[in-house]
């Protein structure tokens, strides 16, 4: 449902890309999109604002800065950058050593631009950013994609971490980790060692933030999501709301008192006799917004249980990132380091294959250091370590042997259940289609992969020419974006931009040869 104090925005946003009964070409739209998102210090009082909450006195929004930062440095470079109409919609506070005496959630500050996904997401994201980068790359932007890349760097050093978004109810956590990725792309481009180099104690910072309590489990050797903070999360309070009014723990609260579970014991997320979510429950559902998976019943109802596991995506990512400081090391010619980061790269690639793999089904799932075995839930995540390169060719032919189980005429289904959230069936969202995709390519399956870019492609083109937007979802059962009525959990809108839809569908259709290209897109 969208919220009155964000119409603003969306109306601005249709305006400006070109929403219409005959939209321009969508590669154009794409294009013209990454400036609509583009915030920066002129743009700041665009950026301030947070649909999902209200401004402080004065109708002026706070913007943070670290507490060891020059505040008052930074005062004066946003005074002559920004317009002075704007400059009063803003609050410029020194970020308090403890984050939750905030009289008033705010932005974080960032001293370069960056890019968000669309909608209600108006702040620079910890996951979208990758994909989000690899499309302003492919647009020639790669000035604003080093800029991202020195975002991220900014918020390791100031923040502790690549956080979920700049957003101060955000500095308890993370999101998937794609930094070297990032890095990597702007190197390959600029090849600025110096730049490579600088990088270097973020890298192992944020590194350590995944392979140290209470992240790494010492039962497995492998990671897990878990966010720092405690009880409910502030922006789902604020809006994460169904039509009537009831919050997501509201709803969650019903959910428990009027079904069975048995996916996992649900005392411990559940107090039937006060008939109220405990402690762990809100740890747990804030551990599964740093998946970036927010909800699904992958990890069981909500997701509560997730901090019991090692999942195979994040263990993915930490391999490449692994794999990837070793190149960089490489790259500085700093052998030894490269050896020591190939090691661990290596070590996590064996426990993967061992832990997280299931001979029987042919599929990777996430594994329960707890009880010590595998949930068998079948979801897109099977596909991350074909993507990053820790299954084996027998391993990746047993997975593309079960793509009848995940493809829908739209492509690639999230999950293989439907449970009511937005990242199950039947939904489908762009990164995991990409990754998934990519994936496959690796390891030969190029007709499968263009098959299946062509139903995903044809699916977000024909909904464009429909509605004239790209948005954050689709549901790939039914080729349509329009989701209303599906989502019981969670936000129900489906925010339009968006980001990582308009680079997946650049990345995607370059990867298609061009008579395919020429059939799937009509010419200008």
């Amino acid at each position: 449902m969208v919220r009155g104090r964000k119409l603003w925005l969306l109306c601005a946003a249709c305006l400006l890309l070109g929403a219409a009964t005959q939209p321009r070409p969508i590669l154009d739209y794409i294009e013209r999109t990454w400036a609509a998102l583009t915030r920066s210090h002129a743009a700041l009082a665009a950026a301030a604002v947070d649909p999902k909450f209200r401004p402080g006195p004065g109708g002026r929004w706070p913007v943070y800065v670290p507490a060891n930062e020059d505040s008052g440095a930074i005062l004066r470079q946003l005074r002559r950058a920004m317009a002075p109409a704007d400059f009063e919609k803003i609050t410029v506070l020194p970020l308090s050593p403890k984050s939750g005496e905030l009289a008033q959630p705010g932005l974080l500050y960032l001293p370069k631009p960056y890019v968000v996904p669309g909608g209600r997401f108006n702040e620079m994201y910890g996951w979208d950013s990758y994909f989000i980068q690899t499309g302003l790359l492919r647009d020639g932007m790669v000035a604003l994609a080093r800029d991202m890349a020195d975002n991220f760097l900014y918020e390791v050093r100031n923040y502790g971490k690549v956080l979920n978004a700049n957003r101060t109810y955000y500095l308890s956590r993370s999101q998937p980790p794609f930094l070297t990725e990032m890095l990597l792309n702007v190197y390959r481009r600029e090849h600025d060692r110096k730049w490579l180099a600088a990088a270097l104690p973020e890298i192992e910072s944020y590194y350590q933030y995944w392979t140290t309590a209470p992240h790494q489990t010492p039962e497995t050797g492998l990671s897990r999501y878990f966010d720092l903070g405690d009880g409910p999360a502030p922006e789902v309070l604020a809006s994460e709301r169904d039509s009537q009014g009831r919050s997501h723990y509201e709803l969650a609260t019903q959910y428990f008192r009027t079904h069975q579970v048995t996916d996992y014991d649900v005392r411990q997320y559940y107090d039937s006799a006060r008939n109220q979510l405990t402690s762990l429950f809100y740890k747990g559902d804030r551990s599964m917004r740093e998946s970036g998976f927010d909800p699904s019943a992958r990890f069981g109802p909500f997701s509560a249980d997730i901090i019991h596991y090692n999942p195979v995506c994040l263990n993915s990512l930490l391999y490449v990132m692994e794999k990837q400081t070793a190149e960089i090391f490489r790259l500085l010619d700093r052998s030894a380091d490269a050896t020591l980061w190939e090691a661990r790269a290596s070590e996590r690639a064996g426990r993967v294959n061992r832990l997280l793999w299931n001979e029987q089904d042919g599929l990777y799932y996430d594994y329960n250091f707890s009880q010590k075995m595998l949930r068998p839930y079948p979801f897109l995540t099977t596909f991350y370590p074909l993507w990053a390169g820790i299954a084996t060719p027998r391993q990746a032919a047993r997975i593309q042997a079960n793509l009848k189980r995940f493809e829908r005429p739209g492509g690639l289904v999230t999950s293989t259940n439907r449970s009511g959230d937005q990242w199950d069936a039947p939904f489908g969202w762009a990164p995991l289609e990409w990754l998934a995709i990519d994936g496959l390519r690796r390891f030969g399956y190029k007709s499968d992969a263009d098959r299946i870019t062509r139903e995903f492609l044809s699916l977000v083109f024909s909904e464009y020419r429909r509605t004239g937007s790209i948005v954050e979802k689709y549901d790939v059962e039914n080729r349509t974006s329009d989701l209303r009525g599906q989502i019981q959990f969670g936000y129900r809108s489906n925010e339009v931009g968006f980001g990582w839809t308009n680079a997946a569908f650049t990345a995607l259709l370059d990867e298609l040869p061009a008579e395919q290209q020429s059939a799937l897109l009509p010419p200008r």
